[in-house]
C-alpha cells in the first residue's frame, strides 16, 4: 500500500498539533493514516486504501458509515435549522423518552457532550447525593480523562497515573481488581461509611474485554445496598451496543443507581449523558444543588442523530444483524487459533470482539466458551482467560501492536491500534467482510 499522503499530513501535523494527533490511541507507529471518508463498513485513505473498519469510531457507529436516510434527514433538518441556541429543543426530550422507556433503571437524564464528561458529573451527583468523597474504581477500568479515576495502585494506596493530577485527588479514589469479589468486600469493610458510589464498566472495554464472572456485579450491587453507597455503572462503551436497547444492564439484569452514556447514544455525534433514578438525578442543578451546566449539552444535531440512530436500529433487526455478525467472526477466529495459536483468546459479546495475546493456555478449544469468553468456570480456558485488566497486561501487547496491527493493516482491516481497545462491528458490515477479515487474521497470526 502506498502512504505518501498520508506521511505528508502527519509531517504537517506534527507542527501544528500535540503528538500530531488529537487523540493519542490514534498516534500508530511509525505515522497513522489518515482517513478521507467513510463507506458503509469500510473507511478509504487520503491515498485511497480501503479498509474493512472494526474501530469504527471507537464505538460510536452502530450503523456504520452510510447512514440511514431517515438518521441523514434528520441531521440534515436540525443542522439547516440553526446549530444550536442556548435553548431547549423537543428532539432532547424526545430522546430522553426513548432511552427512559428501555433501559431498565433510567427513570431520568443529564445530557452532556462526552463520555468523560458525564462520568465526571457522575462522580460529583454521586458525592453531592451522598455527602461521601471515596469512590471505588477497578483497576485497569477506564471512565475518560478525568482526575477522579487517573489512578494507580491498590486499595486505598492509589496516586496519580498522570502528571497534573495533585496527590490529593487520587486519596479518594480507591480501587479493586475486576471480578475480584474479596477485594470488593475488603475495601468496603474498611471504608463503607465513606464510599460515595462504585463506579465501574459492566465490561471492561479498554482493556481487552474482560467479560464479569457470573455474580460479580451482583457482590457490587449487594455491597453499595449495605452501606448506603451507589452503584455506577459507565455504559459509555457498552450503552446500546452489549444487551441491545437495554443495555448490558438488561444483558447482566443489573439494577445501578446511575448510568453514564455517550458514544451511540450520539449517533456518531460529541454526546455524553448521565441517566439513573429520578431522585438522584434531580440532584442536579437547577433542581437541586449539584452543580452541571454546558453551552453545548443536548445540541439539537447530536439528539436527533442519537434518536434517529436508536428508533432506526429498534425498527430494523440491527441488533440480530451485528450480534449474528460478532458470534460468527470470534467463532471463525477461536478456530484460527487452534491452529495457530492455541493460547490466545478471544473475546467479545454482541457486537465487540478481540483477540488478547495471552501467553498460556491448554493446546485445544474443547468444551470453550462459543463466541468468546464468558468467564464459565466449566471451561477449560477459565483459569486462563484475562479476569482483571492486569491480566491483559501480561499478555503480548508489543507483538500485537508492533506486528499484528501492522499487518491486518497491510490487509486491509482496519483495527484499534493496540492490544487493549475494543473492536466493533456496524450494521453495514456484511457476511462477505467477515470472511476477508478472518482470512486476513490467518495469515497476520
Amino acid at each position: 500500500m502506498n502512504h505518501e499522503q498520508s506521511r505528508a499530513l502527519y509531517d504537517r501535523a506534527l507542527s501544528v498539533l500535540s503528538g500530531g494527533v488529537n487523540s493519542s490511541v490514534r498516534a500508530t507507529r511509525p505515522y497513522p493514516f489518515f482517513v478521507e471518508k467513510g463507506d458503509g463498513g469500510h473507511v478509504i485513505d487520503a491515498d485511497g486504501n480501503r479498509y474493512i473498519d472494526f474501530v469504527m469510531g471507537y464505538g460510536p457507529l452502530l450503523l456504520g458509515h452510510s447512514l440511514p436516510e431517515q438518521v441523514q434527514s434528520a441531521i440534515q433538518r436540525h443542522a439547516a435549522e440553526g446549530p444550536m441556541y442556548g435553548a431547549p429543543t423537543e428532539v432532547e426530550v424526545e430522546l430522553a423518552e426513548f432511552v427512559t422507556r428501555h433501559v431498565p433503571s433510567v427513570e431520568m437524564l443529564r445530557f452532556v457532550n462526552s463520555g468523560t464528561e458525564a462520568t465526571v458529573s457522575a462522580v460529583r451527583l454521586a458525592r453531592g447525593y451522598t455527602g461521601r468523597d471515596k469512590i471505588v474504581v477497578m483497576q485497569s477500568g477506564y471512565h475518560g480523562a478525568q482526575e477522579s479515576t487517573l489512578v494507580e495502585g491498590e486499595g486505598d494506596h492509589t496516586a496519580p497515573s498522570s502528571p497534573g493530577i495533585p496527590e490529593s485527588f487520587a486519596e479518594h479514589t480507591l480501587t479493586v481488581p475486576f471480578n475480584d469479589e474479596e477485594a470488593a468486600h475488603e475495601v468496603f469493610e474498611e471504608h463503607g461509611d465513606d464510599i460515595a458510589a462504585v463506579l465501574t464498566e459492566p465490561i471492561l472495554g479498554n482493556y481487552g474485554i474482560v467479560h464479569p464472572v457470573e455474580g460479580y456485579h451482583d457482590t457490587l450491587r449487594e455491597l453499595c445496598d449495605d452501606h448506603g453507597s451507589l452503584l455506577i455503572f459507565d455504559e459509555v462503551i457498552t450503552g446500546f451496543r452489549v444487551g441491545g436497547l437495554q443495555c448490558a444492564q438488561g444483558a447482566f439484569d443489573i439494577d445501578p443507581d446511575i448510568t453514564t452514556f455517550g458514544k451511540i447514544v450520539g449517533g456518531g455525534f460529541p454526546v455524553g449523558a448521565i441517566g439513573g433514578k429520578s431522585e438522584i438525578i434531580e440532584q442536579f442543578t437547577p433542581a437541586g444543588d449539584v452543580f452541571q451546566s454546558g453551552t453545548f449539552s443536548g445540541h439539537p444535531v447530536t439528539m436527533a442523530a442519537g434518536l434517529e440512530t436508536l428508533r432506526y436500529a429498534a425498527e430494523h433487526d440491527v441488533y440480530d444483524h451485528v450480534n449474528e455478525l460478532g458470534d460468527r467472526l470470534r467463532a471463525g477466529l477461536q478456530d484460527i487459533l487452534e491452529d495457530q495459536a492455541p493460547e490466545y483468546t478471544v473475546v467479545g459479546r454482541d457486537s465487540m470482539f478481540k483477540v488478547i495475546f495471552t501467553r498460556d493456555g491448554p493446546d485445544s478449544f474443547d468444551g470453550h466458551c462459543e463466541a468468546g469468553c464468558r468467564q464459565r468456570e466449566s471451561c477449560p480456558r477459565f483459569d486462563y482467560c484475562p479476569k482483571t485488566g492486569h491480566d491483559v497486561t501480561q499478555a503480548e501487547t508489543e507483538r500485537w501492536e508492533r506486528l499484528f496491527w501492522p499487518a491486518m493493516k497491510d490487509q486491509g482491516v482496519f483495527l484499534t491500534a493496540n492490544q487493549f481497545e475494543s473492536q466493533f462491528i456496524c450494521d453495514a458490515h456484511t457476511g462477505e467482510d467477515i470472511e476477508n477479515a478472518l482470512e486476513a487474521y490467518k495469515e497476520a497470526i
